[in-house]
């Protein structure tokens, strides 16, 4: 079953979020043209390689098979990076793993630690965010505290969240309770 929804943002009006935490001391900005704009460089530069110029990723790159994880996944629409909060990406490009990896497990992306500034990393997360619709964008700021990323215009028009989005609507209704 597909299941794709239609929300608008003044149905979340009466809704009240109280942020527990600070926002992200890695937040990317996909609202901002310059961090974007040094992103998309720096992505050319560093990234285009694996995951695409078009940030679509290897091909087959979501098969379970033998080669599963040496693969780089997409960062467009079609990917998981948006089901992941700006923190948690930071630490993938930095590290070469999420914070919850065991260190056992081997990973094939690159740590980028040694060869991106801090800066850039954020650039380069917030020039992957700017290239998706804005349900999408929506549904990943809800990963950040406080919704830190919700587009600008969010409240003034329709959006989808993408159909395999069952974790937003989740996460959604555990904050509207």
């Amino acid at each position: 079953m597909l299941l794709i929804a239609t929300i608008s943002i003044p149905a979340f009006t009466g809704m009240t979020v109280i942020a527990a935490t600070p926002a992200p001391s890695h937040f990317a900005d996909a609202d901002n043209d310059a961090l974007t704009d040094q992103g998309a460089l720096v992505y050319a530069q560093n990234c285009a390689n694996c995951h695409g110029r078009r940030l679509q990723g290897q091909a087959l790159w979501q098969l379970r098979d033998q080669y599963e994880g040496r693969r780089a996944p997409a960062h467009d629409s079609t990917g998981h990076t948006w089901q992941h909060g700006d923190d948690e990406l930071f630490t993938v490009v930095k590290t070469g793993k999420f914070s919850t990896t065991p260190k056992e497990i081997v990973s094939f992306m690159p740590a980028f630690d040694k060869r991106l500034s801090d800066d850039d990393i954020v650039a380069v997360i917030a020039f992957i965010k700017s290239r998706w619709p804005i349900g999408i964008r929506a549904s990943q700021s809800m990963l950040n505290p406080g919704y830190k990323g919700m587009p600008k215009n969010a409240d003034k028009v329709e959006w989808t969240l993408p159909p395999n989005c069952t974790a937003s609507f989740q996460r959604w209704g555990a904050t509207s309770q």
